[in-house]
């Protein structure tokens, strides 16, 4: 059940991006465009789509039509005037018409994006990189969650997010959970065709090791299950990224076991604070190797004003289990951080995704709050990239790091351990 990816120790600016498109040339006009469209999706489904519900352009409402093409952008900078802007915006209410789309773009020559509507931070899934024509298939209406607890299993639509699965998920029982992302916000659709890993990864791998089986519509609109798709083209979409096999419908993910109580903890430190490096220096030699029970990243952010400005640089941690034996971890194996009890919080699973998605814990809102999918970044304009690190950054490295980062005005940097199950799995 592994999936084909890098095993490094460290994943530095990690993200997914959540995108699918075909390249073909549109040639008709868009009021005809549309037309044609629709007509031949009446041909080739039988499930009816009313169109105020469904469709969505620039000349019925263009107010609208510009509220649903931001409703799951992330990156601003891909929403200005200068973009190029889709002929229009299909939502399908149903698998058929997924299926339909498919034939009707191929049979009219259209170019066509598919969001799941995730962290898209390249604008892959709405903005169009060509000089052609394009409208988008927003999977945002296709996202039923099916919990099965006697399974130890979940179907969940390729529109749903990962904060609707979680929470679906905690409704059903308190000791499951699913080894997908951290961020509520995240589309579970294009997310697990680029790995999707999160807080449990080191304990139980990424979302993609734990898929037991997808629907998936092909270049011809053919619906594919896991027997009709074929173990190479089953293995290939488990993070061989999007856009490259198809549309992922659905995605069936194995449940795993979560302890009733976990531990959290943010440790910050400044630069004054962490001279020579030696606290961030030893999270290097070590956060791959301590129990697979314990995920702890490394926020650094910019810390001050012009005159003091310095970085902090945030430990967070989740424990799956309570803190008396999260403490004697870490006194063993990292007692440079000094955690200690007062810095721990023992919390349920749900709670625990709410205080890694940011959420207060001091008047923390309730569960349902997962369900609003709202994005920790905001709308901001921004430019995200990732790398890999098999070796520790020596301390020249770190000193020239943190003088290029003290040179944005806003910056955020995540550095975020593997190790455990990601070591394991070929």
């Amino acid at each position: 059940m592994g999936v084909s990816k890098l095993s490094p120790a460290i994943s530095y600016i990690s993200f997914i991006a959540l995108y699918f498109s075909f390249y073909t040339v549109a040639s008709t006009s868009s009021n005809s465009l549309q037309d044609d469209f629709i007509n031949c999706l009446h041909q080739n489904t039988n499930v009816d789509f009313p169109l105020e519900k469904t469709f969505f352009t620039p000349q019925s409402n263009a107010s609208l039509f510009i509220e649903v093409l931001k409703s799951t952008a992330q990156n601003q900078r891909y929403l200005t005037k200068s973009m190029p802007k889709p002929e229009f915006i299909f939502k399908p209410v149903h698998e058929s018409h997924v299926q339909a789309s498919i034939i009707c773009s191929k049979k009219l020559g259209i170019h066509h994006h598919v969001r799941s509507g995730g962290h898209d931070y390249e604008g892959l899934s709405y903005v169009s990189h060509i000089e052609t024509p394009f409208i988008i298939i927003d999977l945002s209406k296709l996202r039923q969650i099916n919990v099965d607890i006697e399974d130890n299993s979940v179907w969940v639509q390729a529109g749903a997010t990962v904060g609707e699965l979680y929470y679906r998920i905690s409704e059903k029982s308190k000791i499951h959970g699913c080894p997908a992302g951290i961020y509520p916000s995240l589309g579970i659709g294009g997310h697990i065709t680029g790995g999707a890993y999160g807080s449990l990864m080191r304990k139980y791998g990424l979302a993609a090791d734990n898929v037991l089986d997808a629907k998936i519509v092909d270049a011809n609109g053919k619906l594919l299950d896991r027997t009709a798709m074929g173990e190479d083209m089953f293995w290939a979409i488990r993070g061989g990224a999007g856009g490259s096999f198809g549309i992922i419908l659905s995605w069936k993910i194995n449940l795993v076991p979560v302890p009733q109580t976990l531990t959290v903890f943010t440790v910050t430190k400044t630069l004054d604070q962490d001279a020579g490096f030696k606290i961030l220096s030893k999270w290097q030699q070590v956060a791959d190797k301590l129990v697979e029970e314990l995920f702890l990243r490394v926020f650094f952010t910019i810390a001050g004003n012009n005159e003091n400005k310095t970085v902090a640089m945030s430990y967070i941690g989740q424990f799956l289990g309570d803190k008396g034996n999260l403490m004697e971890v870490m006194n063993k194996g990292f007692p440079e951080l000094g955690l200690s009890m007062k810095d721990c919080i023992e919390m349920n699973w749900i709670e625990s995704i709410m205080y890694s998605s940011g959420f207060s814990t001091t008047t923390p809102p309730p569960p349902e709050v997962l369900l609003q999918a709202k994005s920790p970044i905001g709308e901001v304009y921004f430019k995200a990239k990732s790398d890999f690190a098999k070796e520790p950054i020596p301390i020249l490295g770190l000193k020239g790091m943190i003088k290029k980062f003290l040179e944005e005005n806003a910056a955020l940097m995540i550095w975020t351990p593997y190790g455990g199950m990601m070591d394991k799995n070929p």
